[in-house]
């Protein structure tokens, strides 16, 4: 067990990852090269994409834009300011790239810099910060997102909202006041702006308020990003997605798609208004003749199935062209002929690559394996991210037909990873709760040798509506492990992704029962079939929903050596009262703890303490306001009132997740340490030391 000295020691100056053949290691997984918001050309020949890279000084990531040829060739960095560079968008004339940018100080504005070589240049000089653009097809006007006060006047409100910010500021009293929720959401406190869309002209008039008088958000906070909005092929008009601020806004997950002109002329329009439920992500063909869009039916349920949804421009009439398949797809975007879209999908433990045929509803799997992201369509080709449990994302291109051929597009970490032992894995299967067919994987330690037993790191998924498949994640990576000599089995328990949507709601109203029975049976099936998994040293570690499982799991069986509970809920009444979305538990639960109060305390782990006895490291941001800290500070205090080892680690800066490069290692060496005690080199005596 890593010192707590020691582990200070590595997370203020963090080794860089080793020179050489070595196993993976969290070093490895901070250090790597991040592509991400892949942007093709008009042309179809180039794509611009962003790459994010540590800056461990700082202690955060910062951003440049890159480009290269869609057939992988002619690479180049196009950005290197010491702020960071991100959101790149064409031209429509494919001369020169826009983008957001901190570069000279203060607030995020809009940039552009040619594609041949020259410095960027400053377009846009707003008073507030631009969170999301894009750039209209004439080439003369800009679409942003910007906060204001919706109830300030609309010719100036921008003016207005920097003046009230500064004055806020100045404040000596730092007092809120609320009356109504959301009063917090994720990791910020309300303050009672919006994110609006403003149309800009450079050096033309004052910005357009397109959403004047509306108390509502575009992009809609929580839900969306710059996919939010889409703007017509010739440039008159604005599809956006928005949630309105009303008395239920914390317990309705009510989105509407709007129209409105691009002149602000006309008030927008919801088309979308007898769904309660969410749409979202609208995006027009290029021919201008449909407007596509993502909707759910069921309102009050986030994880319910997308349907893409397609409105004839002419009639106004609506279709859904996904009825019959049973996925929730994300990341549309239409072929230059308007008639397919390609879109991507949790699939059987993958988030697999699909072509939608527009008119007939047909589905083509283009790409299964893996996880894809962010499709665009380049010639006769689609570009788009890939990742594995072997490997970062990289941009890859396949063919619009099925049956194409994978190509690289990039290979940033290539020489990185060729210096990288990691473990091997495969998926399994076996008959979990209600017989029903269950997905999981397994993955080899690093330095696997046949004939030798290894320790089990056995990692559950958040969400819970969520997945844990071939894909490689920057906070919960079974190459960690691997890499740190354990063997790794995770599970697609009943309530994951990607298998139908009966099987995802299988865990609504039953958190405690057919996700851990799926686990239990799980396990005991990757036993069996891998004799290399030792079954006498094991361990437990999850977050969010994996917390409370954890949580959970601590109350059910004492197989486990230790267990690690980040961010996971102790209390299913309590964590009603203190989070700030209450759709999802009215949702899960059935309803709220007055109305389901058997629901609640049937599946709450706080009601099985006293079964208690296994070492537990508990991990909470303070900035988390999804689930509060009171959650892991009541975990913690029980496991102490008991006397069960275990140990508190707080991250003053870090909400839901833990995304600062330090703090992420110390969160390994925390993690990893608690594991070598407990379950490499089970130790029987208390865990001595605590604090800083």
């Amino acid at each position: 067990m890593l010192t707590t000295a020691a582990l200070l020691l590595l997370a203020a100056a963090p080794a860089p990852a080793p020179a050489g053949p070595h196993p993976f290691s969290p070093q490895d997984m901070v250090a790597f090269q991040r592509i991400s918001d892949p942007q093709v050309s008009p042309d179809g020949k180039w794509v611009a994409f962003g790459v994010s890279e540590l800056n461990l000084e700082e202690n955060k990531r910062r951003a440049d834009l890159w480009i290269t040829g869609t057939d992988g060739r002619g690479l180049k960095r196009l950005t290197t300011s010491p702020a960071s560079d991100t959101s790149g968008r064409w031209a429509p004339d494919g001369r020169s790239i826009y983008f957001l940018s901190t570069r000279g100080g203060g607030t995020s504005q809009v940039w552009r810099i040619p594609v041949d070589g020259g410095e960027a240049e400053q377009v846009t000089r707003l008073p507030q910060d631009v969170t999301a653009f894009a750039v209209f097809p004439d080439g003369k006007r800009l679409l942003v997102a910007m906060d204001v006060f919706p109830e300030l006047p609309a010719a100036n409100s921008l003016e207005l909202t920097a003046r009230r910010d500064d004055e806020e500021k100045k404040s000596k009293s730092k007092v809120r006041a609320y009356d109504k929720l959301l009063f917090r959401h994720w990791d910020e406190w309300e303050d009672g702006k919006r994110s609006h869309l403003f149309v800009v002209t450079p050096g033309g008039g004052a910005p357009v308020d397109l959403m004047a008088g509306l108390d509502a958000d575009s992009p809609p906070r929580p839900f969306g990003g710059s996919e939010s909005f889409s703007i017509s092929p010739d440039g008159n008009e604005v599809a956006f997605s928005a949630r309105v601020f009303g008395r239920e806004a914390a317990w309705t997950t009510d989105l509407n798609i709007y129209l409105v002109p691009s002149s602000g002329k006309a008030p927008p329009k919801a088309i979308t208004a007898d769904n309660r439920a969410a749409d979202e992500a609208p995006l027009y063909s290029p021919d201008g003749t449909v407007l596509a869009y993502l909707a759910m039916k069921r309102p009050g349920f986030e994880a319910d199935r997308r349907r893409v949804m397609v409105v004839d421009r002419k009639t106004m009439k609506a279709r859904a062209v996904t009825e019959g398949w049973d996925r929730s797809p994300n990341g549309l975007a239409f072929s230059p002929d308007s008639k397919s879209l390609y879109l991507t999908a949790d699939h059987l433990g993958n988030h697999a690559l699909f072509a939608l045929d527009v008119q007939g509803g047909q589905v083509t799997t283009l790409w299964e394996k893996g996880t894809a992201t962010e499709p665009h369509a380049a010639g006769d080709r689609v570009v788009f991210g890939l990742d594995t449990l072997r490997s970062p994302t990289e941009l890859r291109s396949i063919a619009r037909v099925a049956g194409g051929t994978l190509e690289n597009v990039t290979s940033l970490n290539a020489e990185r990873l060729k210096q990288i032992q990691m473990g091997d894995y495969e998926q399994f299967s076996f008959k979990g709760a209600k017989d029903e067919t269950v997905r999981g994987y397994v993955m080899k330690p690093a330095n696997f040798r046949a004939g030798q037993k290894y320790p089990v790191a056995f990692l559950v998924h958040g969400g819970p509506q969520g997945s844990f498949g071939d894909h490689f994640h920057y906070r919960w990576n079974p190459q960690a492990y691997a890499g740190a000599g354990y063997a790794v089995v995770f599970i697609d328990f009943h309530g994951s992704t990607g298998y139908g949507q009966a099987f995802t709601d299988a865990i609504s109203r039953d958190w405690g029962g057919a996700p851990y029975e799926d686990l239990m049976k799980g396990l005991d099936h990757a036993l069996e079939k891998y004799p290399f998994l030792d079954g006498t040293r094991m361990g437990a570690l999850g977050a969010s929903y994996g917390g409370y499982m954890i949580n959970w799991i601590a109350g059910h069986t004492d197989r486990f050596k230790a267990l690690v509970c980040h961010d996971g809920i102790l209390d299913t009444r309590a964590a009603y009262f203190e989070t700030e979305e209450l759709w999802f538990n009215e949702w899960d639960m059935g309803g709220t703890p007055w109305e389901q109060a058997e629901l609640y305390a049937r599946n709450n782990p706080v009601e099985h303490i006293k079964n208690w006895k296994t070492p537990m490291l508990v991990i909470h941001g303070s900035l988390d306001y999804r689930l509060p800290e009171t959650q892991g500070f009541a975990a913690f205090t029980a496991l102490q009132r008991r006397g069960i080892p275990s140990r508190y680690l707080s991250f003053p800066d870090e909400n839901h997740w833990v995304l600062k490069p330090q703090n992420s290692l110390r969160w390994h060496a925390e993690v990893l340490g608690w594991l070598d005690q407990w379950v490499k080199a089970p130790r029987r005596a208390p865990l001595v030391g605590a604090g800083r």
